[in-house]
Formats: structure tokens, C-alpha cells, sequence
């Protein structure tokens, strides 16, 4: 009931990536690779507020499991000024600094030329992106998915619409090209808030408007909040780093392997966004019940739902893989771009699963109280294994493109098997409740843990 609707919410958005994609491969490869760069600077931006939204998250899914409305609230509150803070900044660079941040992304001057005004435009609907993405998150938490699925479709469905309108100039509108999807970008974000804020309202959902109480919290919820919340914000704020020091290997290819890389990002957005809802229900499920002090539960559920998606993944890839052919043709690939995107796709169907199952397990453990094992791991293994692997393949060894992809993955499996251990270990049961710190230190006995509350 969470996950399958959260899932297809995340699908749709993804879907209509993947629209905007096709309605730009008319204007050719370089415009695909272009738009394909400036999401990764939104998805950079997305890694710097994930760590204090895996925060948010596990304070109010235990909260809420333990009924406390005022620490909902007051979580609620913490979250949202750091969401919205992150969102204005990455706002500002896009708006005011877009040829500085695609520099870091790509030397190509042609794809260069493209991007710099899409960004310029798109920046503008970060603050309500992000704002849509925590108002969900509250919803999500305290089990309400219906609304944020009901924006979702209306923010795809109007996207498609304006892009179709504005892309190529239908209806007396004049032919924006790149243009015309950032501004597509923005009018489906705002019709998405609207759509949210309007079904909250007549649904009486619980929390959302208390703004007189968000941001009452007390200096202790906040330290907790900031202890929680750093380990997950160092991961993904590092990640992103790692992530865009690979995309520079990336991004200095030829052009017909920027193009697929574009449009291989679309397809690992479907299977992400696919996942995400799967972990959410993880993160919810088994958060509420450590929060209400049910351990036992909560280590049951958890064990069940890591080879659950895992094995939905697994199936995911199966059927994108017997569909790939229209869909990349679709997306305007052809030639060698359609030889690279299926070497990629054959890649991420193996190495991605149990990268998918990885995630998996460090949502569980974080929306339980554990927010550093899963941190320092990929961490580390970014920075000491893959960073070096792909940088030495591409620029030492000069290896063929599919091996320089390939060892972006290179550390999944050892990090998979460390998850394993880690979670029948049970030690990432640590919550943040007063329910929940009360039958702690007998979950702890029954399982042979030795450490203190």
C-alpha cells in the first residue's frame, strides 16, 4: 500500500523525463547530452538534501510509531529549512553561474551552448521541486501516499503537454527548443505544488499546515537531528562529489557516447525511481515499528523487504531489457550511441541489482537510527576504489568505454556481502523514540548485542 503507489509516482516522473528526452532527440544528439548533463547538476543537488531528508525520515516514521505529534512536527520543521536552504543555493548557481557549473561537467562547447540556458531557466524550479519532495516526504512518513501520487500525475501529464507546446512551437507559441522544456520544467513543478497543497487541505491531512509549530523545536531534537542526520548528509553529499568526478570521465567522451549516456541515465531514473518506492516502504515500515519499540518486528520486516525489492529489481531489469530496442530508437539512437547505451544497460541489469539491494539495505538501516555503517562504506569504497579504478581505465589504461562503465560498479558485490553481515548483526536497530529506547536493551539481550543504549 506505500510502496506500489510511491513507486508509480516516481515512475511517472521518470516517464516523463523520458518524454522530454524523445521530444529533444528530434533536435539531435548533442541537445539529449546536454539536457542529460544539467540533470546531473540536479542530481547533485538532490545528493545534498537526501541526507537530512533520510533524517526527516527516520525521526518522523519512529515518531509516528510512537504516536508523538509534536515530535512530527517539530522534525517536520528541522527538515524543511534545511531542504528548502539547499534548494535556493543550487537555485542560484543555475540561474546565475550556469556556464561555471556546466565547466565542471563538460569541455564540449557545442554541448555547452545548448545547456547554459536550459539551466538558466530550470533553476527556477528547484525551491518548488524540493518543496514538493518534502511536503511528500511528511505524507509518505505518516502513511497519506495518495496526494503526493496525484500531484506526481499532474505534474507529468502538464510537462508533457508544455514541452509538446513549447519544444517545437505548436499552438501560435513560439519554437523555444531547450528552452521550451526548462520552461515545461517549471510549470509542472508549480501545478504539482498546487495539486498538493489543495488535496491536503480538503483531505485534512494531519501535521502539513501546522506552521506555527514546525519550527518550535527544542536545541536537544535539533543536536539529535544534526547527530542522526550528518553521517547520511556526509554520504550523499560525497556520493554526489564522487558521482560528478565520474561524470567528468564521462562527459569527455565522444559525442555519440555522451548522447547515450543521456539517455541510459533516463532508464536508471525509471529503475531508481521504481526502487524508491520499495525503500521508502522500508524505511516507513520498518522505522514506525522500531519507533514504537516492536524490534522484533522491525528486524523481521527488514530481512523480508531487502530480498523483496531485490528480487522486483531483478524482474524490472528483465523486462527493460526485452524492450530496450524501441525505447533507445525512440529516445533518437542509433549506430554506435545505440551499441554504447545497451552496453550499459547489460551492465547496470547485473551489477545494478545488487547495487539496488546495497541502497536497500542503508535506507533500512537508516530510518532504524543506524545513519553511519552504510555511510562509511560508500564512502570509502567511492573515493578509495571506484574514483581511482574509472580515472585509471579511462585516462592511463585508455580502456574501451564499456570497461571505464563497468568499474563504476566495481564495489557493489564486496559492499553487498558486508551489508549482509551487518543487518542479521542487528546492531542498526538504534531508536530515536522514548518507546523505542525502552525495549532496546532487551532486543539487544535476546540477540547477544553487546552495546549500550
Amino acid at each position: 500500500m506505500i510502496a506500489v503507489p510511491v513507486a508509480f509516482q516516481n515512475l511517472l516522473t521518470t516517464t516523463g523525463s523520458m518524454v522530454d528526452t524523445i521530444m529533444l532527440g528530434k533536435l539531435g544528439e548533442n541537445t539529449v547530452g546536454a539536457v542529460g548533463l544539467c540533470a546531473q547538476f540536479s542530481s547533485l543537488m538532490l545528493s545534498c538534501y537526501w541526507g537530512f531528508l533520510g533524517g526527516g525520515m527516520m525521526f518522523i516514521s519512529q515518531y509516528w510509531g510512537e504516536g508523538n505529534k509534536d515530535g512530527i512536527r517539530h522534525s517536520y520543521g528541522i527538515l524543511f529549512m534545511f531542504m528548502m536552504s539547499v534548494a535556493f543555493i543550487f537555485a542560484g548557481l543555475g540561474i546565475l553561474a550556469p556556464e561555471k557549473v556546466m565547466d565542471l561537467y563538460t569541455n564540449n562547447a557545442e554541448i555547452k551552448e545548448i545547456a547554459v540556458p536550459y539551466l538558466r531557466l530550470a533553476g527556477f524550479a528547484y525551491p518548488i521541486q524540493v518543496l514538493c519532495m518534502c511536503m511528500g516526504v511528511l505524507m509518505r512518513c505518516t502513511e497519506h501516499v495518495t496526494i503526493p501520487l496525484i500531484g506526481g500525475i499532474a505534474s507529468v501529464v502538464t510537462n508533457c503537454v508544455v514541452n509538446y507546446i513549447l519544444i517545437f512551437g505548436h499552438f501560435g507559441f513560439p519554437a523555444m527548443g531547450v528552452r521550451g522544456a526548462a520552461a515545461g520544467t517549471i510549470v509542472a513543478a508549480v501545478v504539482n505544488l498546487i495539486i498538493i497543497v489543495i488535496c491536503a487541505k480538503v483531505s485534512h491531512i494531519p501535521f502539513l499546515f501546522d506552521i506555527s509549530e514546525h519550527f518550535k523545536w527544542s536545541a536537544a531534537l535539533f543536536r539529535e537531528f544534526l547527530k542522526r542526520s550528518f553521517p547520511i548528509l556526509c554520504n550523499e553529499i560525497a556520493i554526489g562529489v564522487g558521482n560528478m568526478l565520474i561524470n567528468v570521465v564521462l562527459g569527455r567522451q565522444t559525442s555519440q557516447i555522451i548522447a547515450a549516456v543521456a539517455v541510459f541515465r533516463v532508464i536508471e531514473g525509471m529503475v531508481i525511481a521504481f526502487f524508491s518506492g520499495f525503500s521508502s516502504a522500508a524505511s516507513v515500515l520498518v522505522g514506525k515499528e522500531a519507533g514504537a519499540g516492536n524490534h522484533e518486528d522491525a528486524y523481521r520486516r527488514a530481512i523480508r523487504i531487502v530480498y523483496l525489492t531485490s528480487f522486483i529489481v531483478f524482474v524490472l531489469f528483465m523486462i527493460l531489457i526485452g524492450v530496450h530496442g524501441p525505447m533507445f530508437r525512440a529516445m533518437s539512437l542509433d549506430g554506435a550511441s545505440f551499441g554504447h547505451a545497451t552496453e550499459m544497460l547489460l551492465i547496470f541489469a547485473v551489477l545494478g541489482t545488487v547495487r539496488m539491494g546495497n541502497w536497500c539495505h542503508n535506507d533500512t538501516f537508516r530510518s532504524a537510527g543506524d545513519s553511519a555503517y552504510g555511510s562509511i562504506l560508500e564512502i570509502t569504497f567511492m573515493f578509495c576504489m571506484v574514483i581511482p579504478a574509472v580515472y585509471i581505465a579511462n585516462f592511463a589504461l585508455k580502456l574501451e568505454f564499456r570497461w571505464v562503465f563497468a568499474l563504476c560498479y566495481c564495489d557493489e558485490v564486496i559492499r553487498y556481502v558486508m551489508m549482509q553481515v551487518h543487518l542479521y548483526g542487528g546492531k542498526w536497530i538504534r531508536p530515536v523514540s522514548e518507546s523505542g529506547l525502552k525495549t532496546i536493551g532487551e532486543f539487544r539481550k535476546r540477540h547477544g548485542i553487546k552495546e549500550k543504549v
